[in-house]
């Protein structure tokens, strides 16, 4: 698919015309702020377990402390990052410009939402949030859990487990929904740090193109949705965001080859 030019100064003259806009992030974003992709994250200790017995509710049911306690160590090491200059940028645009902007992002970290982001549509849950393992009764109640790894309802035993989406199961049906309408309704969508090849949250960019936005990949290495953007921006979010959607940004002096 032949791409149109898309320098940074070609980019951030969409971004100034383009009245909506949808951000579609993924873990090279957060990386660059620190956080271990998920698979990186089993390190040291927890990288003699299959990744998916740590993040399926089939491996949480047959080991629940060893799985509560991996998340455990993840949400450590997210709590000891903060969010970069992307994420920051990005939330000062929509600070900036009410109603024009939606993040959709594949990260669970919270970010996004740390930087001052606000309506982060979490297509894979969050990393922080915690919910019941079985539909919850009503004695279940997350602030009467009892104390453990993981917590669970004192009345009937119901587990705590983490609020991301694990292997297996569905995304958020509201939460997609909503992102499928900003990608259908957006005039751009910057696609930033993913691979591009995790489905459905990809097909984002393709729905977003076919219904006749700009799309644009930020990416410091080749995705698998460079074939779909009118524009491809190698750098990183911290690096090209703020280029993009600050005041004063984007001068032809600063376009990329």
């Amino acid at each position: 698919m032949k791409k149109a030019p898309h320098g940074l100064h070609t980019v951030h003259g969409w971004v100034l015309e383009a009245e909506r806009i949808a951000v579609l992030s993924g873990a090279g974003m957060s990386a660059e702020s620190g956080v271990p992709t998920f698979r990186d994250a089993q390190d040291g200790y927890w990288a003699q377990f299959n990744p998916q017995d740590m993040a399926s509710e089939r491996g949480f049911r047959a080991a629940p402390q060893r799985v509560w306690d991996w998340y455990a160590h993840r949400r450590a090491g997210v709590a000891q990052v903060q969010p970069n200059a992307g994420h920051v940028a990005l939330a000062r645009f929509a600070r900036a410009h009410p109603g024009r902007l939606t993040v959709i992002t594949q990260n669970v970290d919270g970010l996004h939402q740390r930087a001052g982001s606000s309506g982060v549509l979490c297509l894979h849950g969050d990393l922080l949030a915690d919910r019941w393992l079985e539909a919850p009764r009503a004695c279940c109640r997350l602030e009467d859990a009892e104390p453990g790894s993981p917590p669970r309802c004192g009345s009937c035993g119901n587990l705590v487990r983490p609020g991301v989406v694990w292997f297996g199961e569905n995304l958020p049906v509201d939460v997609f929904e909503a992102a499928r309408q900003a990608a259908q309704g957006a005039d751009l969508m910057l696609v930033v740090g993913t691979a591009g090849a995790v489905y459905p949250a990809a097909g984002l960019a393709r729905l977003a193109r076919q219904a006749g936005a700009r799309v644009v990949v930020v990416n410091p290495v080749a995705s698998e949705l460079d074939d779909v953007a009118h524009g491809v921006l190698r750098g990183t979010a911290a690096q090209l965001l703020p280029q993009l959607l600050e005041p004063g940004a984007g001068r032809p002096d600063q376009e990329t080859p």
